[in-house]
C-alpha cells in the first residue's frame, strides 16, 4: 500500500462545512496525485492548470500543495512535448541523490 500523505485543499471552497462537488473533486485530485511519482504529479498539475487558464498554477499551488514554480515546470516540460525529459525514468540522468561512495570523505593514508 502506497503511505504517501493526501494534502488537504486549503481554498475556499475546501474550507466551508459543507461537502461540496468541488470540494469532492479536490480531494480527488489530491488522491490521485498521492499514487503518482514526481515527474507525474508536476505534469498532471500542470495539464489541470493549462485547462484553468490565467491563475491556474496559482490555483493549483493551493488545491495539492506543490510549488507554483514546479507547476511551471510541468508547464514547460509539456510545451516542449517532454523532449528534455528522459523515457523509462522518473529523473534526469544524474539527479538524486549522490551515492554513499561519494559523500564519504576518502581514508587518510596509514
Amino acid at each position: 500500500m502506497h503511505d504517501a500523505k493526501i494534502h488537504n485543499c486549503n481554498c475556499p471552497d475546501c474550507r466551508e462545512t459543507s461537502d461540496s462537488p468541488v470540494k469532492q473533486l479536490h480531494r480527488h485530485i489530491n488522491l490521485f496525485l498521492g499514487r503518482l511519482d514526481e515527474q507525474q504529479r508536476r505534469l498532471y498539475a500542470a495539464i489541470e492548470s493549462i485547462k484553468h487558464g490565467h491563475g491556474g498554477d496559482v490555483l493549483l499551488s493551493r488545491i495539492t500543495g506543490m510549488n507554483v514554480d514546479t507547476i511551471r515546470r510541468g508547464r514547460r516540460e509539456l510545451q516542449d512535448q517532454l523532449r528534455s525529459r528522459p523515457e523509462g525514468r522518473v529523473r534526469l540522468a544524474g539527479a538524486g541523490r549522490p551515492l554513499v561512495e561519494k559523500k564519504t570523505p576518502p581514508s587518510p593514508p596509514n
